[in-house]
């Protein structure tokens, strides 16, 4: 039973994850007007050096 509960937390984890990945996706490909308007800005920090410039 161990096993099917850690996959089972896995699963979801996962889940979670690609969620917030394709969340994440979906805001950066709209105008950057429309994610300032959002309150998007702040998560510009995390992206890659390349791309702030």
């Amino acid at each position: 039973m161990f096993i099917l509960e850690r996959i089972g937390r896995m699963a979801a984890q996962y889940s979670r994850a690609r969620t917030r990945y394709l969340t994440e996706r979906s805001v950066r490909a709209l105008p950057v007007e429309i994610q300032k308007d959002i309150g998007w800005p702040a998560v510009q920090d995390f992206r890659p050096q390349a791309e702030n410039k």
